[in-house]
């Protein structure tokens, strides 16, 4: 029968095997959050566009839709429309038939690897009828960043300076207006270091200068609110849980590499809810479309932010309140005799 002196030996024992077996637990989470999405990288009901008479797109549209729900097509009247739809950023490119034959519009600064996949998928059709085709990119990447590399890149940046911040400003011991504070602070000079960075000196962001900085920025606070406002109210293993949803789901799952489209449902959607996914989109946004389609990732990063931010002040609070109410020892000496 185990006695009170085991207790010593079980945990010991105990704390061996957890992180005997927490190191394999973590290696197949994060193998399977990355490759998983790596491996299983195709068109899930990308938005595209078919311009002209609906006489004589109707073959186009009906070959698109026949890829197994890979394309989600939108009909525009002629060439001029299809071009706004892509600056809007509504649809990632558009097959235009016109009398001369037909013409792809791409945008290349929306996703490099969707660009080459429409060119390969109507290069196809293309070369089965016997036809020719001219590809024009309406919004093109950067010439210093013509695969989109350097953006793709950024991501685990902002996501570990998100990180940094949030927990330096948990182990520092800040709390409440101070801490939020200085998580505000740190998150605006990551953006304007980073803007000045992949725009002034790099040159693979070509938007406005403050708006790109104010984007980055917004990116790093949603992920350190979330870390520091995480810990505030459950102590400081909510930091390791806050780094690693952002970590391990965030990253892989943020499409930036291709398009959120391109991933295995539901990795392109809940990538497109943390900050990573979203900072990306938001980015490209307005550095290659001068803000187009900017709402709803600036609304989600808003909303990390903000539920982060309360988080720290409620934490702060709490902790306040807590430490107001313990009873009050007098420590001072009193004479005796």
């Amino acid at each position: 029968m185990p006695t009170a002196s085991d207790a010593p030996t079980r945990a010991p024992a105990r704390r061996l095997i957890a992180a005997v077996v927490l190191a394999p637990v973590l290696a197949t989470l994060a193998l399977w959050a990355f490759a998983w999405p790596a491996a299983r990288t195709a068109p899930r009901d990308l938005p595209v566009g078919v311009a002209g008479p609906a006489a004589a797109t109707a073959p186009v549209e009906r070959q698109l839709r026949q890829r197994d729900g890979a394309f989600e097509v939108h009909h525009y009247a002629d060439e001029a429309a299809a071009r706004d739809a892509i600056e809007n950023r509504s649809v990632y490119g558009a097959v235009v038939v016109t009398p001369k034959g037909p013409e792809l519009l791409t945008a290349s600064a929306a996703s490099p690897v969707v660009a080459q996949f429409l060119r390969q998928a109507v290069a196809e059709r293309a070369a089965a009828d016997g036809t020719a085709i001219r590809t024009v990119d309406v919004v093109a990447a950067p010439a210093q960043d013509p695969r989109g590399a350097a953006l793709t890149a950024s991501v685990l940046p902002l996501a570990m300076a998100g990180i940094a911040a949030g927990s330096a400003v948990t182990l520092l011991g800040l709390r409440g207006a101070r801490a939020a504070g200085a998580l505000v602070a740190a998150a605006a000079l990551v953006g304007v270091a980073a803007a000045g960075i992949a725009d002034s000196w790099l040159g693979v962001l070509t938007g406005d200068w403050w708006t790109e900085a104010a984007a980055l920025a917004l990116s790093t606070l949603a992920v350190s609110a979330a870390v520091a406002g995480l810990a505030a109210l459950v102590g400081r293993a909510g930091t390791g849980v806050a780094a690693g949803v952002v970590m391990l789901f965030g990253n892989p799952f943020s499409g930036a590499s291709s398009a959120p489209e391109m991933l295995p449902e539901p990795a392109g959607t809940i990538g497109q809810w943390l900050p990573p996914g979203a900072g990306a989109t938001l980015l490209r946004s307005v550095s290659f479309f001068d803000g187009a389609a900017a709402t709803v990732p600036t609304l989600t990063l808003t909303w990390w932010a903000a539920l982060g931010l309360g988080a720290v002040l409620v934490g702060g609070a709490l902790r306040t309140r807590a430490a107001s109410s313990e009873p009050h020892v007098d420590r001072t000496l009193t004479p005796v005799g």
